[in-house]
């Protein structure tokens, strides 16, 4: 079911309403219930792939508490993480290699015996269920710290199902820890009026993010992306540029709802953007930016490949951006953004020593203003364009997409021949980043409940007003469904 359809408009206040009045010893049942038909109503018939995740871990996760010889232990955690693993593969990757092995033989004249690269490419998309990256994940990182003893596992197999299926977050995240959401379904909450408003007030505001700024920023997007043959220089760039905000509002907007409609049911999920757009480095950007996944691939990847199978750095920070890149789709474009975001890390972190000592030299100081803006302007046009591989859909037409972009020979940006709404696009992007600016991505009902009542319901009718007014009137799926 997608947040932003009527379905989930009539589905989310009967889960609500309902919620508060079950008493507390069903409400687990309840929201499992719940959340299994939210997933039911996009993956009816991939819904055994998430209950199987479930019964593997679940059971994993008690095995491992149980025993005591460290052999034993490892034996189940291992059978976690190739049981999860090997569903994710089979189901996003499986074709992915099996294409790339068959280019790499054709290229050597081997004959391949395999069903066409079409075929399998119609196969794969019928198969990628949705969220597969996000539970998988989660399930992984509970059994993970279960055998490393930062959890205990969990006894009520229903209260663990939840945790895996719980359907805020379960397609597109954040990827939430054992420790931060399992305690959560055990304690008994109240119709809190205040919670309950501030909740509500976020939904709204991630609702208006997808339906009036993304999905209108999408338009120009999809336009110059379909054929970057057809345009040169100007709208090419102004489309990476609107592509870099629209993912951003768009994947905000999600985890925006997510976060307030777990609210609203009185449980709170981490936030997964701080103001990403306002960094001060690479590595900053990654601090602020998808934190629940950087944060997983930081605890559960960079720091055994460094400390335990001791490896370099700048490998593992590679092989990190390499398995990010993957994890975001099953193609090289994916692939090569992951790196080139990797190599941008290692550029800056190896070449920092030699900058400031430049720096330090010409009597600049590390604070000054112009130094700041010019280094935030080259990492945000270096992260821009290597979006430009994550959205195409191959290398070739991202190649091609940028070597047009570079023939600066047009200034004609207005490619959907309507400025209005390119000017829109525009000031809704100046708009959402100011507010963002003063109120993050966490506190923006502050803005709304602070204010008199008067004011309060004067947004909501103008809220109405302007999301009946201004959305783009096509449905779009959220873009970190495809993961």
């Amino acid at each position: 079911m997608l947040f932003n359809s009527f379905e989930f408009l009539f589905f989310f206040p009967i889960v609500g309403v309902l919620f508060y009045v079950i008493p507390h010893r069903y409400r687990w049942l309840w929201l499992l219930l719940s959340s299994y038909f939210f997933y039911l109503y996009l993956e009816p018939s991939l819904i055994f792939l998430l209950m199987a995740s479930t019964c593997l871990d679940y059971f994993c996760g008690l095995q491992m508490h149980n025993r005591t010889a460290p052999r034993v232990r490892r034996r189940f955690l291992w059978l976690s993480i190739i049981g999860n693993l090997g569903m994710l593969f089979f189901f996003k990757y499986f074709i992915f290699f099996t294409n790339s092995s068959q280019a790499i033989l054709e290229f050597f004249g081997i004959e391949w015996f395999g069903g066409g690269r079409e075929e399998n490419y119609v196969f794969n998309k019928i198969l990628l269920p949705v969220g597969i990256s996000f539970y998988t994940f989660q399930t992984l990182s509970y059994s993970i710290d279960v055998y490393r003893r930062k959890v205990e596992p969990v006894k009520h197999f229903g209260r663990y199902a939840l945790y895996v299926a719980f359907f805020p977050q379960l397609v597109a995240g954040p990827i939430e820890r054992a420790d931060r959401l399992l305690p959560q379904f055990e304690k008994h909450i109240k119709v809190d009026l205040d919670r309950i408003k501030w909740g509500l007030v976020l939904m709204a505001w991630g609702f208006f993010l997808k339906l009036v700024v993304a999905d209108r920023l999408g338009v120009y997007v999809d336009t110059v992306f379909l054929d970057p043959s057809a345009h040169r220089g100007l709208p090419l760039f102004l489309g990476s540029l609107f592509f870099a905000f629209q993912i951003y509002f768009d994947f905000s907007a999600y985890c925006t709802i997510a976060i307030g409609a777990a609210k609203v049911l009185g449980y709170d999920l981490m936030q997964n953007f701080n103001r990403p757009l306002y960094f001060s480095s690479v590595r900053d950007f990654w601090r602020r930016w998808h934190i629940s996944l950087m944060l997983w691939l930081r605890d559960y990847l960079y720091v055994p490949l460094l400390e335990k199978f001791g490896l370099s750095r700048i490998f593992t920070v590679l092989i990190v951006f390499f398995c990010n890149g993957l994890w975001h789709g099953a193609n090289w474009t994916f692939v090569i953004w992951g790196l080139i975001c990797g190599i941008l890390m290692i550029i800056e972190v190896g070449t920092q020593p030699f900058r400031h000592k430049l720096l330090k030299s010409m009597g600049i100081p590390l604070t000054n203003p112009l130094l700041r803006f010019f280094t935030w302007l080259v990492i945000f046009l270096s992260i821009t364009t290597s979006l430009i591989f994550f959205r195409s859909p191959n290398v070739l037409h991202a190649l091609l997409y940028i070597k047009n972009m570079l023939s600066l020979n047009s200034t004609f940006i207005n490619v959907t021949y309507d400025k209005t709404e390119l000017w829109l696009s525009i000031a809704l992007i100046i708009l959402v980043q100011v507010i963002h600016y003063y109120k993050g991505n966490d506190r923006i009902p502050e803005l709304i409940l602070q204010r008199k009542r008067s004011y309060r319901w004067g947004f909501y009718f103008a809220f109405i007003l302007v999301v009946v007014l201004f959305s783009v009137n096509r449905q779009n799926n959220f873009i970190y469904f495809q993961f």
